[in-house]
């Protein structure tokens, strides 16, 4: 049974890194039985792997959560098939995803999650559990082998997800974005999913945490707007 909490954003408006979200990870972890994660810092481009690293400890540890960054093990494929959880940090997507395809850890980490391994991700982390990394934020500073990332969901989520249109800004807005998106896949769908909000997957039972309604975009069809009380169970199939 898969267990996955996919968080759209670290850090709200004004708050400290994981401050909204950090009792979250935490109750998801010890929901799930464990106390340790593997942390996956690979999205850091502009800090060192060493600083992500201690950003998440500081948060985590005083709640019971016990973290070690890839970046140490001197067997990276080891370390992860001995994982309690998977923990992946937010950042820069492409770098994220070509990181983890140079160390062949996709896969292993795909079939490690779906024996029931819990899987945390926030912001490129969330984007990282999709079939693809199209719906991510972020410039592609860097060119991994494809866009496929581990596809434990059927389908995308557009983290971060913003309704506005800043005056005087003539491109496009995110929905017109998502828009595009669907047209060019109209097989999938694609959440906007807004921050201070979470997708909690355990077994086959999807659930919408926080106090906005996520974006729901397919081809063919109207956005929706669904709420936490809303079922969600159509985005498996």
């Amino acid at each position: 049974m898969m267990n996955l909490l996919l968080i759209s954003n670290s850090t709200n408006a004004g708050e400290g890194y994981l401050d909204y979200c950090k009792r979250d990870v935490a109750d998801f972890l010890k929901g799930c039985g464990v106390s340790r994660a593997l942390f996956f810092p690979f999205a850091a481009v502009t800090f060192s792997c060493d600083e992500y690293e201690r950003k998440v400890q500081a948060k985590l540890l005083p709640l019971g959560v016990e973290i070690e960054s890839i970046h140490r093990a001197h067997d990276a494929r080891q370390a992860v098939r001995e994982a309690q959880a998977i923990m992946v940090g937010g950042g820069n997507t492409f770098h994220l995803l070509k990181s983890m395809q140079d160390l062949k850890l996709m896969e292993l980490m795909r079939d490690k999650v779906q024996r029931g391994t819990p899987y945390v991700g926030w912001s490129a982390g969330s984007n990282l559990a999709c079939p693809t990394i199209c719906t991510t934020n972020d410039m592609p500073i860097v060119a991994p082998e494809s866009l496929s990332a581990l596809n434990l969901i059927p389908f995308q989520v557009n983290p971060h997800y913003l309704d506005a249109h800043p005056e005087g800004h003539a491109g496009e807005t995110r929905e017109q974005r998502l828009l595009e998106y669907i047209a060019a896949n109209p097989h999938r769908y694609a959440v906007g999913l807004r921050e201070a909000c979470a997708l909690r997957l355990s077994g086959d039972v999807l659930t919408l945490h926080g106090n906005r309604p996520m974006r729901v975009f397919k081809a063919g069809r109207p956005p929706q707007e669904l709420h936490p009380t809303d079922d969600l169970q159509f985005l498996l199939r």
